[in-house]
């Protein structure tokens, strides 16, 4: 089923498909046939809108009536989107919010990118925050990971995208995804086990309380997991444990301490050529093989938060965090890290008057230092040989931040704000006795920025909204990009960009849409080049010329009824046109960007009976062949894999699901590295997409 047809007849294929089920909607009368047989659907919604979904539970509606005064693209991933499926990862959680690709390469590993951030990186994560209840998975840095994300510790994932972002100080191009815990008063349950697992020797355990008495509550949870993996060198084993303690001290104000761990171990079979991909997907690159790459990770991380109204205008949102990591990391040498990351933050709302208008404003700020020591040894075989390398990486940000909204009609927003950043760097390596690859260096490097951001943000009396907005973003290179040598840092200037968007949401009978465009100019993205004296390209990775990144998010929902079959019926579609491409650059001209697929399009029906149980066939289809080299030389085929997902809620809280995923077994490329010019550089790049696989769960809650 690999698809090889031009993109052009896809996306005209798609978007009138997507059209068609909105103009249906629009003027079915089944609408009013759906309100009272959808509640087993409408609890999966992503889209937000200023109409409060009834079947919301409290504090995933509270936050899209927050979100959905942003003036742009937003999200909320409720817990109970992903309760009925296997969902181990972020690309699981995010799988279904238009314009985020979030594809798995293995294991906990994702490649995720917003609107074309971090497309330079191959491995981690570059140019989107991660963070739980506001707290960085990401180093002071901005350089970040997946592993440690558990979707089974998360009430809520609000998604931000580009500089929507700017309630969390950053001003990063991806912008932020943020879970957050539950507690023990909107946990939803107060006990629940539930144990899944299937191919490849997948088990999961999972197991949490939420209890409350008088004004104190808690929430406690642990996750346990197994897989042999369908690749080969593709073991994971994992655990992770939160907690969350809280107390309230009257309306709206409370003291919360919420402590998490986890711990990773990850075989890595790395990436393979685009025949091996296709031809032998479960093979492992021979030399992770050889060498024994693999990860080991743990962490804990603190946190000590409030939340405290100081009048009937005014709220604060703050509190303070530690994070501690260790990573041992055989892969082409055996790396050893240990960091350590302590912050603090605090956010006002306020919401008055001014000059007889009503209005609100946000404002507050972010501090964040971590320093983070790193060891090399030569790898033998997944163990330590001799010493190669020994370096001490500092880093410190400060993030001040305000927005506000100004009503000039009772309809119409107008809306400013914008970040002060600033970013430091220091780094010292040393010399080690009889290493003539380590050398003595100690060097620094700070940066300084302002992010303004201005928009409008219209509403009828339905909750319909549109919006636009330009919002400029910053992203200073991290230590990774800087590359020291002994010369000192790589001479990069932070990538730039200022982006215009525009967009439309909600909901009118039974339909719910969310449908955004945006065009990206940037200057001196970070990507990767071959170095050329001549052209002024002294590293790897570099500042690129002008590139352009625009697009078109959208996600079209359509609940309806049915009198022949008795029951409630949901067409999910969500659909993202990437067209990213370089503007007259020295070394690459007006070549397209590689990685994001041009057009990516998913659709899911499902069908609820009212006795329970449900069933939802889908299909995820990237619909045209997406470049891998900047140089436009080589393609990775597009693809069409379906699924099945199907479960049963019983009377005693007790839930069964099935997921069975890439039913007709294809062979694919899931995502793959980008590289420079496939003619003359390594090709091992691809990550073979998953074979056909099933996998079944059970839970109760009491």
């Amino acid at each position: 089923m690999l698809l090889k047809t031009s993109a052009a007849p896809r996306a005209l294929l798609t978007m009138p498909l997507m059209l068609w089920g909105a103009a249906i909607a629009a003027s079915s009368p089944s609408a009013a046939l759906a309100q009272s047989s959808t509640q087993a659907t409408a609890l999966d919604e992503i889209i937000v809108t200023a109409a409060r979904n009834p079947e919301d539970p409290p504090v995933v509606a509270a936050t899209r009536a927050r979100l959905s005064r942003t003036p742009g693209a937003v999200a909320v991933v409720s817990a109970e989107s992903y309760a009925s499926r296997y969902a181990p990862n972020l690309a699981d959680v995010l799988r279904d919010v238009p314009g985020v690709y979030a594809q798995k390469k293995w294991g906990g590993d994702v490649r995720l990118s917003i609107r074309g951030s971090g497309i330079g990186n191959s491995s981690h994560n570059r140019g989107t925050l991660l963070a739980q209840d506001g707290v960085p998975f990401n180093e002071a840095d901005g350089f970040g990971d997946f592993q440690l994300i558990d979707p089974l510790i998360a009430r809520y994932t609000e998604v931000y995208k580009g500089g929507n972002a700017l309630r969390f100080g950053g001003a990063l191009l991806g912008g932020a995804i943020n879970l957050v815990t539950p507690t023990g008063r909107d946990a939803g349950y107060d006990n629940l086990v539930r144990i899944d697992g299937g191919s490849y020797g997948t088990a999961r355990a999972h197991a949490a309380i939420a209890r409350q008495s008088g004004d104190w509550d808690v929430f406690a949870a642990a996750t346990g997991q197994v897989a042999d993996g369908w690749r080969d060198q593709s073991q994971t084993r994992d655990q992770h444990g939160s907690l969350s303690i809280g107390r309230s001290l009257g309306q709206d104000r409370e003291v919360r301490l919420i402590v998490t761990g986890g711990y990773v171990h990850q075989q890595i079979p790395g990436s393979v050529t685009l025949d091996q991909a296709l031809t032998d997907p479960k093979a492992a690159n021979p030399n992770n093989r050889a060498m024994n790459y693999q990860r080991d990770y743990g962490s804990v991380r603190g946190a000590l938060q409030t939340k405290w109204r100081i009048n009937d205008d005014t709220t604060f949102e703050g509190g303070v965090y530690a994070t501690w990591k260790d990573l041992d990391h055989p892969i082409f040498q055996v790396i050893d890290q240990q960091s350590r990351n302590y912050g603090a933050f605090g956010r006002f709302d306020w919401t008055g008057q001014l000059w007889g208008m009503k209005a609100d404003a946000y404002y507050g700020a972010y501090v964040r230092i971590g320093d983070l020591d790193a060891n090399q040894w030569i790898n033998v075989v997944g163990s330590r040989g001799a010493h190669t390398a020994q370096s001490e990486q500092d880093a410190r940000a400060v993030d001040v931040f305000a927005e506000g909204r100004l009503f000039v009609t009772e309809q119409l927003a107008l809306v400013a704000g914008g970040s002060y950043g600033r970013a430091e760097r220091d780094y010292q390596s040393y010399a080690l006795p009889g290493v003539a690859t380590s050398f003595d260096l100690k060097t620094g490097r700070d940066y300084d920025w302002f992010a303004p951001r201005i928009g409008l943000l219209w509403q009828d009396d339905t909750g319909s909204q549109v919006y636009a907005n330009v919002t400029r973003s910053v992203e200073p290179p991290n230590f990774s990009a800087l590359s020291p040598n002994v010369q000192g840092f790589q001479p990069l200037q932070p990538q730039e960009a200022v982006t215009f968007e525009a967009g439309t949401r909600g909901r009118r009978n039974a339909f719910t849409w969310d449908v955004a465009v945006y065009r990206a100019e940037l200057d001196h993205e970070l990507l990767n080049f071959i170095p050329n004296a001549a052209l002024g390209i002294p590293a790897a990775t570099f500042n690129a010329g002008p590139t352009v990144h625009q697009g078109l998010e959208a996600g079209l929902d359509w609940r309806f009824a049915s009198h022949l079959a008795g029951g409630a019926w949901r067409l999910r579609q969500t659909y993202s046109w990437s067209d990213f491409h370089f503007d007259g650059d020295a070394a690459y001209g007006d070549n397209d960007l590689p990685v994001v697929p041009p057009h990516l399009y998913r659709a899911e029906l499902r069908y609820d009976h009212p006795a329970g149980w449900f069933v939802a066939p889908a299909v995820e289809w990237s619909m045209a062949d997406a470049w891998v080299d900047y140089a436009n030389t080589l393609k990775a085929p597009a693809y069409a894999v379906m699924s099945l997902n199907a479960g049963w809620t019983l009377d005693n809280g007790v839930s069964l699901f099935l997921d069975a995923r890439n039913l007709t077994d294809e062979a694919y490329v899931s995502n793959f590295g980008a590289v420079t010019d496939a003619r003359v550089a390594s090709t091992s790049v691809f990550f073979p997409g998953e074979g056909r696989s099933v996998f079944v769960g059970v839970s109760r809650q009491f």
